[in-house]
Order: C-alpha cells, then structure tokens, then sequence
C-alpha cells in the first residue's frame, strides 16, 4: 500500500499595525510530495470489538483507588457514623439495632435514615485489566487501519475537504519570507508562532474547520467534576502522530482538542478515543518511518 504525502509551502508576509510593530500572517500552499510505501498495519484487518476491549482496559489501568475512608473512632467518624449511640440489649421486643442515645430512632446502619452504605466502594479493590501484547498490537493496528478509511473518520463526526487524501502523511516544509526561501525539518519548524503556523498548515491540507468544530463545540461538563479540575469537555479533534516531541508538536498541543503522541508510544486509546474507530489522524513521515 502507497501513499502520496504533501509538501508544505508556508508564505509569510507581514504588515504594520502600528508604529514599528508588524503582524505576520500565513499562507500555506500544498503540493504533491513523494510516495512512500505504508506499514502493513495500514491495511490490518478492522477489528472493533478488540480495539474496544484495548480501549477499555488501557482506561481501566488508569484508575486510582476509590473508597472511603476508615472508621477512626468519634475523632474521625465514617460518613454514615457520626451520631451517639446505644444497643438497649435483649428480652424489650425491638429489634438488636443501635439507636440514638435517649430516643428509640435507629442509626449507623445500612437500611437506617442518615446511616453508613452496606458494601461501598473499598480502595484495596484491584480496577486493572490484563490484556495480551499481541491483542494490544492487533487493536492498534486496526485502529490504524480505521484512521486510514474516510468513511470511517466521516462517521465520527470530523470535518473535511472531501479532496483530502488518506492516510494524511507531511513531508516537506519550506517558510518563504522577504523572496528568501528557508526549508525545516518538518518537526522541528521556526518556534516563533509556531501554533499560528500549525493552524495555517492544517487549513492549507483541508483539515482546519475540524478544528474549529472542537474549539467551538467547547462546553461546560455536567456534574461534580467542574469541581474537580476538569470544568469544560472538549470534543476531540486531530491527532498528530510525530517521531520526535519537538516543536511542532509543542504548537500543536496548544490547539483545543488536538492531542500529540510520538510513534513509539502510539495506542489505540489515542486514535479510537472511547472505543470509537476512524480518528482524524496526521502523520509526519518521520512517524510512518517508526512504525514500521
């Protein structure tokens, strides 16, 4: 399997807005670059029920002890514990609960009003599931493979150029500025405005309203958890697969809903996020390089 990659071509051009203050902006053009030969994990057999069992253990191995905590005395009660109470004893004709000192109202029992919970969740539970290496490898080559189908990334809900071509792999990437041309290592391009740059690429190859679609489907997340660190959900958007976590990777990741993940770390939670095959997906040839 072949694919043709694209090369880049980034045209600078600056304005004064201000008294000796210039704005640069971008114009990215794309050609045809080389063909190179694709890893057989581009066309692996589709496997959505082992890619979901990844998903789902890869999430599972992630999780920390839940449980609440132990029952420290009147000093530290458990939530559920925190009344007075007294046993009547035997031979009164009520049942052997504890009640409330000086009243007859049951507490610090499971099916009591205000008591503890019978079985809840205990922090010495094990959340973890095993799962193959070679069924991790398959999961991930399938959902490699799924990533490469635009039928596939269509029905996840990206947006598109329908002249996009799959797999999208990036080759060459040359700034002109001021007449003078300057070629990069694509991974490694100019950190100046190194997002804005990223942006313009992605609108160039036909992928920037994917990116708007996340930046605006941005909303605020239902529940506790706006407590808790996480206050907006954030739909996701492209995934940028690259060798090495240099500067582009760095202007990438500041992009809502664009995640980056070096080849040799690649997962198939990164590009079937939920269980759900055909991410929007970008590779650098450098990363095709190391899949193999």
């Amino acid at each position: 399997m072949e694919a043709v990659t694209y090369s880049l071509k980034n045209t600078i051009s600056q304005t004064e807005v201000d008294a000796g203050l210039q704005s640069e902006s971008y114009a990215v053009s794309v050609g045809k670059g080389s063909k190179m030969e694709l890893p057989s994990a581009f066309s692996s057999e589709i496997r959505e029920d082992i890619v979901r069992d990844a998903v789902h253990s890869s999430r599972a191995n992630r999780r920390q002890p839940y449980g609440h905590r132990n029952h420290g005395g009147k000093r530290a009660p458990q939530a559920g514990m925190k009344h007075s109470v007294e046993w009547w004893g035997k031979g009164r004709g009520v049942s052997r609960i504890m009640r409330k000192t000086g009243q007859r109202t049951a507490a610090q029992n499971p099916h009591t009003r205000g008591g503890r919970r019978a079985h809840g969740p205990m922090v010495e539970k094990d959340w973890a599931m095993k799962m193959n290496s070679k069924q991790k490898r398959i999961a991930r080559d399938s959902a490699i493979a799924a990533s490469s189908n635009p039928e596939f990334v269509a029905l996840r809900g990206h947006k598109f150029d329908s002249a996009l071509r799959f797999p999208v792999v990036l080759d060459s990437y040359v700034e002109e500025k001021d007449g003078a041309s300057e070629t990069h290592d694509l991974e490694s391009i100019p950190i100046s405005h190194a997002t804005r740059k990223f942006v313009a690429i992605m609108d160039g190859i036909g992928i920037g309203a994917d990116l708007y679609r996340a930046k605006n489907g941005r909303s605020i997340r239902a529940g506790k958890g706006k407590m808790r660190g996480r206050k907006r959900r954030t739909p996701k958007s492209v995934l940028l697969v690259v060798s090495d976590m240099g500067s582009l990777a760095k202007a990438a990741r500041n992009v809502p809903g664009v995640d980056v993940v070096s080849a040799k770390d690649l997962s198939a939670e990164h590009l079937a996020p939920g269980g759900d095959l055909g991410r929007l997906t970008v590779w650098t040839t450098k990363a095709i390089e190391e899949i193999r």
